[in-house]
């Protein structure tokens, strides 16, 4: 049966799927820390009150990336090198994708619209978390091992995604409406393309690992590409709608701690 459940099910049974797959999300975690952690440090003096915001956001990405870690260390596992090929931050950063990182590293103040592309990146990317996680949540949330930290993730990655709506809304109604639009759109494009391929290249590494047949293996792959063209014609717009959250003022707060190991 390949259902979403079934093949992370697989994926959690088996050591070493389990240890590349929590190798990859860790890795991502903690790019996405630095890279909020330094946007918030070069905010322009115009938007120094979203700054905690930021750092909230970037100490959330930090927080799950040693939720991640955790999760290895509880059955005696260590982290592997991420495959470029899986690398889903260096992939989009390569496409142009977000603030690049000699941008981040220059200690020059962001501009407005540098944020705008940072919150449209976030808004995009954040999306993809988000259902990525409810999904897990609703097969694993009470799952004894990793159920508390799919639980914590995902309600901050939830928060996450209210809290670019709210943020891009705000800059739509000062009159930056018309780059918001245009830059949802160009990041929306480039991550469903990068989502495919990163996709594509963790299932073959599973398939190896896993020992899945070569029927199965392009079953998946058909699979995959299938939701890369419904993405590209029709679901890419639930990435670029801007609506306003049920969570209001979602970062506000300070950030909650992780679970123990």
């Amino acid at each position: 049966m390949l259902s979403a459940k079934s093949l992370f099910q697989e994926i959690l049974d088996h050591d070493e799927s389990f240890r590349l797959f929590c190798s990859i999300a860790a890795g991502g975690e903690a790019q996405g820390g630095w890279e909020n952690g330094r946007i918030a440090q070069l905010v322009p003096e115009s938007e120094r009150a979203l700054a905690p915001k930021i750092s909230r956001h970037g100490a959330d990405e930090d927080k799950h990336g040693r939720i991640f870690h955790a999760l290895l260390k509880k059955r005696g596992l260590q982290p592997v090198p991420v495959p470029p090929e899986t690398d889903y931050t260096m992939l989009l950063e390569r496409r142009g994708i977000g603030l690049a990182h000699a941008r981040l590293e220059a200690d020059q103040p962001l501009t407005v619209r540098d944020i705008i592309v940072y919150l449209a990146h976030s808004r995009v990317t954040e999306q993809r978390a988000a259902e990525q996680m409810l999904m897990l949540r609703k097969h694993f949330g009470d799952h004894p091992d990793i159920g508390r930290a799919v639980r914590m993730i995902s309600d901050d990655e939830d928060n996450h995604l209210a809290y670019t709506h709210e943020e891009l809304l705000r800059l739509t109604a000062a009159g930056h409406g018309r780059f918001i639009r245009r830059t949802l759109r160009t990041c929306a494009l480039a991550e469903i393309r990068v989502h495919r391929d990163v996709s594509l290249a963790v299932m073959a590494h599973m398939a190896r690992i896993l020992g899945w047949s070569g029927a199965r293996s392009a079953l998946l792959a058909t699979a995959i590409r299938l939701v890369y063209a419904y993405e590209r014609l029709v679901g890419r717009r639930r990435m670029v709608t801007l609506r306003t959250p049920e969570r209001r003022n979602a970062l506000g707060g300070p950030a909650t701690t992780s679970p123990a190991a």
